[in-house]
């Protein structure tokens, strides 16, 4: 089961996962500035959870990368 689309620019969807990787620290710093400026209870809830599911996809993009990267130091092609 593949989890990222490859096109013919990437086609080990390597640049595809560090591209997502980007764009969800993106979205962890949006969550955080968030979270900053709200006062209402039920706001601060939702951004503690948005900001925790996103920090966990960016574990997992991390976790990816990094595989992806002891591969190919392992075997280079």
């Amino acid at each position: 089961m593949k989890l990222f689309k490859t096109t013919p620019e990437t086609p080990d969807g390597y640049a595809v996962l560090v591209d997502n990787l980007q764009q969800t620290t993106t979205e962890l710093k949006i969550a955080y500035e968030n979270l900053q400026n709200v006062v209402d209870p039920d706001l601060i809830d939702y951004y503690i959870y948005q900001a925790k599911a996103v920090q966990m996809r960016y574990k997992f993009l991390l976790g990816c990368v990094k595989k992806l990267e002891g591969s190919y130091t392992k075997n280079p092609l």
